[in-house]
């Protein structure tokens, strides 16, 4: 969940203690099943200005992993390490994989073509094979995965996990608008702009919101990257304008996060009984 998410800032102590205080009694009364780690993401870019206050409540709360995107830094990874979380970083490029990790990130996330909201354009097989060939940490792939088999492809090239995000906009779960999710449903990857006007970073945005905006999807001007502030104004790109990445063609419906999950498991299992009968 982005840290940026919460507004006022001061929601996100409630949040915290929401999620961790129901995620510790679910832990006392399931002994044998405890929950997954959960994980905030924290824009590190010098225009957030909630960062120092927003990763104080992470270390307060113990949040055991950290995502960290448009920027590694140092002391936010050794805020994270205090209390024994871990850091994940956002990467759409070797150059930048190399720079977290000697900031201290412990893991990686390859941020490939296709994935949505802030994105990079380099193919996941050339993106993995790049990182892989000098770090054996923690790697997630993200990037129009959206199936079963999506997440046998990620492991099969290297990957630990595989990192799905637009798919569980349209369960009925997510705070997103209605038609937000509608939106995911009916469109594809023909509906995908990439464009780095919204908050001067490129990223993967649903053609009909850009539309319903009054913008002109397909004559968009350039961003300006000194402009971003995802903190203030800029918010409203994902308020208005919709992230989302080229993997929804394999979501047809609004469905409970169960469901979903449900599916995704499935279709692994079908693709690897595929695989190994061979």
């Amino acid at each position: 969940m982005p840290a940026l998410n919460a507004r006022p800032a001061s929601q996100l102590d409630d949040w915290l203690s929401e999620i961790t205080e129901t995620l510790a009694a679910h832990d006392a009364a399931h002994p044998q099943q405890p929950a997954a780690p959960f994980a905030i993401n924290q824009i590190v870019h010098k225009s957030n200005d909630r960062l120092e206050h927003d990763m104080a409540l992470c270390v307060k709360h113990r949040v055991p992993i950290i995502i960290t995107s448009l920027g590694a830094r140092a002391e936010i990874n050794d805020a994270a390490h205090s209390y024994g979380g871990v850091v994940l970083h956002d990467v759409i490029n070797n150059s930048f994989a190399h720079k977290a990790v000697e900031k201290g990130a412990d893991g990686l996330i390859a941020v490939a073509a296709g994935a949505g909201g802030h994105a990079g354009v380099k193919s996941p097989f050339a993106l993995i094979e790049e990182i892989r060939a000098w770090f054996d940490g923690p790697l997630a792939l993200s990037g129009a995965i959206a199936t079963g088999d999506a997440v046998l492809a990620a492991q099969a090239m290297g990957a630990d996990f595989a990192y799905i995000g637009s798919a569980f906009i349209a369960t009925d779960e997510a705070r997103a608008s209605d038609a937000y999710k509608q939106m995911i449903v009916d469109s594809s990857s023909d509906d995908i702009v990439y464009s780095d006007l919204f908050t001067g970073v490129h990223g993967n945005y649903l053609k009909g919101s850009i539309q319903n905006a009054g913008l002109d999807p397909h004559a968009l001007p350039a961003g300006d990257s000194r402009a971003m502030n995802f903190g203030g104004e800029s918010i409203k790109a994902w308020k208005d304008i919709w992230g989302s990445g080229q993997g929804i063609g394999a979501v047809r419906q609004v469905v409970p996060a169960r469901m979903l999950i449900a599916r995704l498991v499935a279709e692994y299992e079908r693709a690897l009984i595929r695989l190994t009968a061979r």
